[in-house]
């Protein structure tokens, strides 16, 4: 019999991309849950684990879920070693499983980051093969149990990473592209933009189709996890198939039954047309995204306004800057022509550039995407003139 209650509240961190925490906030007090902590990488609740399985599901900026197994004071490895080795791990990890064991550790006495995961490692293994006779496998595969230890300074926090690979990891980008946008900043970028699924939403320059793809899953109510087969927790012993099913179908049931109000994502590359379409098609949003190959500017608009977003080269990684400041001084050309009445947005990673646009932004709202510091510049565009 288990000593690890896993219908009680125990300490759940949640976990999100810089600047995405005020989004991840919202998310999860509107499933019910009271925050009792917050910083910039992510929010702190009390959940159980039938909760955490609710939060993979439900969440769309999160990128994990780690329900806390054992926290200590911690000055040194060997303390490290003795006080996970004094934990049931028996009851959490079979024997003839594997598991990995990610960290992020400040420690003055630590100069090899991967020292801890080690220390960590061995206590487990040494623990299991103790109680058991046999020892786990490990490695740095993380579709299976995945552990996290958080130290810093004097202390230790141990976390069952209940996800294991990264909610980003929806399951349906098939064909990349070039310099996608990962699935959870995507949701983060429409949230920040304040769609609910209530308005047309037009993705000119849509790449790979994210943008557009996630749109479809907010405005149906999709739960994106229900796009995984797998998370770390269902290969533990911890895990309630019964209550797990029983989450899932609730979850499938909770869709939105109206019709939705239009989609439409375009493209001047086939290429990336090629894979929006087929990465909708994973998802199972194909049919509520229209997709047209065109120039940004012709992108067709639903007669109905709503929410425009261009997440257009940043001239880091791609483009020339010298096309890019013209590709720039069009699209404030398209939205000021072409959409008046709508909000429009561009989302893009180089400040000067986005000075080509020549409108002025009402908000610049932050966001890191991967290493280059981004902002989602809004304008409203208003029909007619306007003294401001």
């Amino acid at each position: 019999m288990l000593t690890l209650d896993i219908n009680k509240k125990r300490l759940t961190r949640i976990t999100c991309s810089q600047h995405v925490t005020p989004y991840l906030r919202e998310e999860v007090v509107a499933l019910g849950f009271e925050i009792q902590d917050e910083d910039p990488a992510g929010v702190f609740i009390g959940a159980t684990l039938p909760d955490c399985m609710r939060l993979n599901l439900h969440l769309r900026t999160a990128l994990h879920v780690m329900w806390l197994l054992k926290r200590f004071r911690c000055p040194s490895p060997k303390a490290l070693y003795r006080h996970t080795a004094s934990f049931a791990w028996e009851e959490v990890i079979p024997n003839d499983s594997y598991f990995t064991v990610t960290s992020n550790v400040d420690h003055p006495k630590i100069t090899n980051s991967m020292y801890p995961n080690l220390v960590l490692k061995d206590a487990i293994v040494d623990r299991i093969a103790k109680r058991t006779g046999a020892r786990p496998d490990s490695g740095s595969d993380r579709t299976k149990i995945v552990i996290h230890l958080y130290w810093a300074d004097n202390r230790a926090w141990i976390y069952l990473n209940t996800n294991g690979r990264r909610l980003a990891d929806r399951g349906y980008r098939k064909m990349p592209h070039t310099a996608p946008m990962q699935e959870t900043l995507a949701a983060a970028v429409l949230l920040a933009a304040g769609y609910d699924g209530g308005v047309p939403l037009v993705n000119p320059m849509c790449g790979s189709g994210t943008l557009a793809i996630e749109a479809a899953l907010i405005t149906t109510g999709r739960a994106p996890g229900l796009l995984r087969t797998s998370f770390s927790l269902m290969h533990t012993k911890l895990h309630d198939e019964d209550a797990w099913r029983t989450i899932r179908n609730e979850a499938r049931k909770q869709r939105r039954s109206q019709p939705p109000p239009p989609i439409i994502a375009s493209d001047i590359d086939p290429r990336a047309l090629e894979a929006a379409h087929k990465n909708a098609r994973t998802a199972g949003v194909e049919q509520l995204i229209d997709f047209v190959e065109c120039d940004f500017a012709q992108t067709p608009l639903p007669d109905a306004p709503g929410v425009v977003i261009l997440n257009p080269d940043y001239g880091e990684r791609l483009g020339d800057r010298g096309t890019l400041e013209l590709v720039y001084a069009r699209i404030g050309d398209y939205l000021k022509q072409r959409c008046p009445g709508w909000k429009g947005y561009v989302f893009t990673g180089n400040r000067d550039l986005s000075k080509c646009i020549g409108l002025r932004a009402d908000r610049r709202i932050p966001f890191m995407n991967a290493k280059i510091e981004c902002r989602l510049l809004e304008y409203e565009l208003y029909q007619g003139s306007l003294e401001r």
